[in-house]
């Protein structure tokens, strides 16, 4: 579930980036603000999924200590993996390189990152 959730919300977000590349309504003068709407984003999805995560922890009957575990790995795999969704098509494309790569790679960072977080 946690992992998951990063690389799903992470693709999510660089979509959203791709698409409005695509479209044009992404462009220098529109960055900082669209940047902002995903800031937001971020946080009110990891607030909101991990309300669920908790949720979900405490009706299986999860030990508290584990219970916070997941819980806070699941906010910070989820904001982090919006926060570089949004970003990485941008960079991407700053490098010279197709945006559209962003979606697959996100999965693969997220994955990684998501064990990571879980982990430690």
């Amino acid at each position: 579930m946690l992992v998951g959730a990063g690389g799903n919300a992470g693709n999510q977000a660089s979509v959203r980036v791709i698409r409005g590349l695509a479209l044009g309504s992404l462009n220098e003068s529109t960055q900082g603000q669209f940047l902002l709407r995903e800031l937001k984003m971020a946080f009110v999805l990891s607030v909101i999924l991990s309300i669920a995560g908790f949720t979900r922890a405490i009706v299986f009957s999860t030990p508290l200590p584990e219970t916070i575990a997941i819980t806070c790995a699941l906010a910070l795999i989820v904001f982090s993996s919006i926060c570089l969704g949004a970003v990485l098509p941008l960079l991407l494309k700053k490098v010279g390189i197709d945006p559209a790569h962003s979606s697959t790679t996100i999965q693969v960072v997220m994955d990684i990152l998501g064990v990571v977080f879980t982990v430690f």
